[in-house]
This record gives C-alpha cells, sequence and structure tokens, in this order.
C-alpha cells in the first residue's frame, strides 16, 4: 500500500533529523531510518497499530521516542505526523 506524509509530518521528520544530526552527526540518518522502517511496517499491516483517536493510529519508533500518526485513505496511507511522544497530545489534530 502507499505511504504519503502530510507536508506537516515530511517537515517534522526533517527538523527532528537535523536535530539528531547536530547532536551527533549519523544520528539523523538513524531517525530517518526508524522512521522509514515504521512506515514499511505501517504498510505491510496499517490495521495492526491501535487507534488513539477517532481512525488515527500510531505506530511506534524503534530506538526514538517517536510515534508515526497515520490515517487509513481508501486507497494509500497518510501520515499525519512524526510526534515526539512527550509533546502535546493533539497538536497533529487540525492536519485531519
Amino acid at each position: 500500500m502507499r505511504v504519503d506524509f502530510h507536508p506537516d509530518a515530511q517537515a517534522e521528520l526533517e527538523a527532528a533529523a537535523q536535530y539528531y544530526e547536530s547532536r551527533r552527526p549519523g544520528l539523523g540518518a538513524r531517525f530517518i531510518e526508524a522512521v522509514e522502517e515504521a512506515a514499511a511496517r505501517i504498510a505491510a499491516s496499517p490495521g495492526m497499530w491501535r487507534a488513539i483517536d477517532e481512525d488515527v493510529r500510531r505506530c511506534l519508533t524503534r530506538v526514538f521516542p517517536y510515534g508515526v500518526l497515520y490515517v487509513l485513505e481508501p486507497d494509500s496511507i497518510l501520515i499525519v505526523a512524526i510526534a515526539h511522544l512527550a509533546r502535546e497530545p493533539g497538536y497533529w489534530k487540525p492536519r485531519l
């Protein structure tokens, strides 16, 4: 199944990767790989993760404290947020 990123989710991914890269060279790339791996798990089994708000589901990344929040569209998966787990809950709701 096709996976698309909301523009704000793409911006979150890039900002977090830049942050991690500034802390240690190579860590930004590892963060992107962790998000891509989570997206691949979502694409393989989109219904596997529980809904956290109506039809928004969350898959946690490995190693990093982030959740990949997504909704199932008729012919794709839309990632609506790359959310740090300590960030304000629900900040992403206007994207729906």
